[in-house]
């Protein structure tokens, strides 16, 4: 059986696509490893580890084999007053493996619900605050960095850049919350003072009404893929205590090894009060994220007015999703991925960067990396579609957006794949940079 693309392209809607003049689709009828299969028999060089959560490769007989021994058993039950093996498992191998201040786990059903978890955490924490301590400030405002993605819905989008990003649309509708210049200091460059000025004069003149600093550690996603110095995450935190802020780090796409620590946070040793991750966490294969949180965190939630947290996604700790996830971190636990993250980061140095440098080309704005992330800022935006299909034709699944070409392969792909990965990447740039030098 063939994929109907004629049905496809009518009736269903993708990803930021529109439903009337949708982008081309490709039809994928397999994968393994970092492979992937199209209908015509193409093969892809994956360089998106399906955004970001992928880490361990396609049809990974390891993770297959923890769905399938899990099936037989059950599949799903709903976690109000149930707990089961799976979900308490992966509790202990999080609680493990992040800061031990954080002990406690709540577990959602994406990115973006993990956030908004985040988010009434901190809400209810001054809640409980005011009622147990009589406080009397209402702590009821977020303060976040200009260029952050947290998510697409609303309480995520109310944190994420109201002008850079996706969302702008939507402003009217939104939470109004507080925003401060990103830094800009780059990770391995020197570090500005200046960077952490703004942040610090607007956390001291809204603390009273902060209840929590948001921002993504170290790399900044889909709002500019920016790479920044991990000074600033250490003054964050120090401010945060200063002024009686709860931070929030949102690790979704950051964590699990991508930036070549198992939480980017660690690139400045700093410990948050609550942390969100997801995405790489079952390895691509089911959709779950985490939220760990302090003791006092949760203990304050409940001395609010409501005595615990209204949340309750309907596939909490689901039981296949946390199965798949316990062996996603056992593979983890080898430390294998620190080797093989540090060959894409070699790989890309030598291979993309440095090529791309020698050529002097003068469409690139920037380069930039860390661990196994690469990207390519241009001076203008292209259309994405049309760049997809350069990639394609050329044999790698890469999807850029804006003036942003971004590589962040699977940490298991092999060295070949990796080097013919970048230099695909270098081929599209030089085509790119043919045509902008003719104009």
């Amino acid at each position: 059986m063939t994929i109907d693309l004629e049905f496809d392209r009518d009736h269903i809607w993708h990803q930021y696509s529109s439903l009337t003049k949708p982008m081309k689709t490709y039809p994928i009828v397999k994968a393994k490893g970092t492979t992937l299969t199209l209908e015509d028999g193409t093969s892809l060089i994956d360089g998106m580890s399906s955004w970001w959560c992928q880490i361990h490769g396609y049809n990974n007989e390891v993770l297959n084999q923890a769905i399938y021994d899990q099936v037989p058993k059950f599949t799903h039950f709903m976690y109000a007053g149930i707990s089961h093996e799976p979900a308490t498992e992966l509790a202990k191998k999080l609680i493990l493996i992040t800061p031990k201040e954080l002990d406690n786990v709540f577990f959602a059903d994406s990115g973006s619900v993990a956030v908004e978890v985040g988010l009434k955490l901190a809400h209810q924490y001054w809640a409980g605050k005011r009622l147990k301590d009589g406080i009397d400030m209402v702590k009821d405002k977020f303060l976040t960095i200009n260029y952050g993605y947290h998510g697409d819905t609303f309480g995520a989008m109310s944190v994420c850049d109201p002008v850079n990003s996706m969302h702008s649309s939507y402003s009217g509708y939104l939470t109004k919350n507080i925003f401060v210049e990103a830094p800009r200091s780059k990770f391995n460059g020197a570090w500005n003072e200046q960077d952490i000025s703004e942040f610090e004069a607007k956390l001291k003149e809204n603390h009273a009404s902060v209840a929590a600093v948001i921002l993504e550690p170290i790399v900044q996603g889909a709002g500019g893929m920016r790479i920044y110095h991990p000074e600033f995450l250490k003054r964050v935190r120090v401010l945060c205590n200063q002024y009686e802020t709860l931070l929030i780090v949102d690790e979704i796409a950051t964590g699990f090894g991508r930036t070549g620590k198992i939480f980017a946070c660690q690139h400045a040793d700093i410990v948050p009060d609550i942390l969100l991750c997801g995405k790489g966490l079952t390895g691509g294969y089911l959709p779950l994220s985490a939220v760990l949180m302090t003791r006092e965190v949760a203990n304050f939630v409940c001395e609010s007015p409501a005595k615990r947290l209204f949340h309750g996604p309907t596939y909490m700790a689901n039981a296949l999703a946390c199965s798949v996830a316990n062996k996603s971190l056992e593979i983890l636990s080898t430390g294998e991925w620190e080797l093989q993250v540090k060959q894409i980061e070699n790989i890309f140095n030598q291979h993309l960067f440095k090529s791309l440098e020698d050529m002097n080309l003068e469409i690139i704005q920037d380069l930039r990396g860390i661990g196994a992330l690469a990207v390519i800022e241009l001076k203008k935006p292209y259309d994405t579609e049309l760049l997809q299909e350069m990639f394609v034709k050329l044999g790698a699944w890469v999807r850029p957006f804006g003036k942003l070409i971004y590589i962040m392969p699977p940490f298991v792909i092999s060295s070949e794949d990796c080097i013919r990965l970048s230099e695909i990447t270098v081929q599209v740039v030089k085509t790119l940079d043919d045509e902008y030098s003719q104009k």
